[in-house]
């Protein structure tokens, strides 16, 4: 009973992750296409964009990849804070870190609407630090949840595997759905978000933030119903595995 639990637990988990992945790839679009070469999920990116603009490669910025890398690291930090004492899977602290990257998307939705597309710079670049904080605390609380081969944030890793684990490689078997969705989904949410743009820039960030919100609830309930499957089946393998009484 308990490793059927332990089962679906992990599938819900592993669906709820590629979820996010799907909102990443939106996030990414919006952060490159519209707010000036900045990707906010995808920090290795990031780190290439910089090191050619440090060399003086023409048209790359480099005030922004770098802001965006420090306000990962900093909702990283958070996450990483927040999540250390407890242990690893869904919990109430997930489901509110979740909550709380969703709300930021849904503010900066909000505020782009309300400025009618991207505000110029500077103020530009503070959308664009809370924006890379809220995907840096996404990742933090992925980790923490801890799906194999799913970071909601980067695939680099997942290819890696995909390609090195596969028979072609010599490989006798691998988590390939896992893989392959994740590479699929960011792919798509990418996609997705450069068509959103079309339309607005604000649209990407609503798309992105009721998924994330979506994903929290569905997590936060699931997990309260599988905690309690669990209590009542240790409840009822108690008597079974009692000693028994002289």
């Amino acid at each position: 009973m308990l490793k059927r639990l332990r089962a679906n637990s992990g599938n819900l988990h592993l669906a709820l992750m590629l979820a996010l992945t799907f909102s990443t790839g939106v996030v990414d679009a919006i952060g490159y296409l519209g707010l000036d070469k900045v990707f906010a999920g995808n920090m290795t990116g990031n780190v290439v964009i910089l090191g050619m603009a440090l060399a003086g490669a023409p048209g790359l910025p480099w005030l922004g990849p770098l802001i965006a890398l420090f306000a990962f690291m900093a909702g990283a930090v958070v996450g990483g804070r927040v999540l250390r004492p407890i242990k690893a899977g869904w919990t109430t602290r997930t489901t509110w870190l979740i909550t709380v990257v969703g709300l930021m998307l849904s503010g900066l939705a909000i505020t782009l609407f309300i400025t009618d597309g991207a505000p110029p710079q500077p103020w530009e670049y503070l959308i664009t630090t809370f924006l890379a904080m809220a995907m840096g605390l996404q990742a933090a609380t992925a980790r923490h949840i801890g799906v194999k081969d799913v970071t909601t944030v980067v695939v680099t890793s997942t290819i890696t595997g995909f390609a090195a684990d596969s028979r072609l490689a010599g490989g006798k078997g691998q988590p390939w759905f896992r893989r392959a969705a994740a590479i699929v989904l960011i792919a798509a949410g990418a996609g997705v978000g450069a068509l959103l743009l079309m339309l607005h820039i604000g649209w990407g960030l609503a798309a992105a933030a009721l998924i994330t919100v979506v994903v929290a609830l569905i997590g936060h309930i699931t997990a309260h119903v599988k905690h309690a499957e669990r209590a009542a089946a240790g409840e009822a393998e108690a008597p079974a595995t009692a000693p028994a009484s002289r």
